[in-house]
């Protein structure tokens, strides 16, 4: 069975800075693995987010976080950039 979760999300940045922004979210069992990951799509981009690699925080609604890593983040438009993310650990949706 696959979850998914759309909409409002804030990734918290290893200083602790947050940038609001919208999630896609899924789970993926592969091989007995309960992996989830999806893509963010900040409001704003900062130096920070383009640097943000590992330890990132994305919390969503209702106060459920998970801890992420990006893997990717391609442009979109010139103000937009659409970023990959993979959770590590429990899913928090």
């Amino acid at each position: 069975m696959t979850t998914t979760y759309s909409g409002p999300a804030r990734l918290i940045l290893v200083d602790g800075a947050c940038i609001s922004g919208m999630a896609s979210l899924t789970t993926n069992q592969r091989g007995g693995l309960n992996g989830w990951g999806g893509t963010f799509r900040p409001d704003e981009i900062t130096t920070d987010l383009r640097n943000a690699v590992e330890g990132l925080q994305l919390e969503l609604p209702y106060d459920r976080v998970g801890t992420v890593a990006v893997t990717g983040m391609r442009k979109l438009l010139a103000t937009q950039v659409l970023m990959s993310l993979a959770g590590r650990g429990p899913v928090p949706f």
